[in-house]
């Protein structure tokens, strides 16, 4: 069941969801202080492509 919501969740508009947030989290890190957020983001970005199978930590 796991595959199957990842899969639906890829078409629907994951991909693009996790393209914005490497974009903004590629901006973040050009500064010292927004290398925090911007890890965060590169980790959301991998949470919104695969929802199922991710924890956030």
């Amino acid at each position: 069941m796991n595959i199957f919501g990842n899969i639906i969740q890829i078409i629907l508009g994951g991909i693009i969801i996790a393209l914005q947030y490497y974009i903004v989290g590629l901006l973040m890190c050009i500064t010292i202080v927004g290398i925090p957020w911007g890890i965060q983001h590169f980790k959301m970005a991998l949470s919104s492509m695969f929802p199922s199978d991710k924890k956030i930590m």
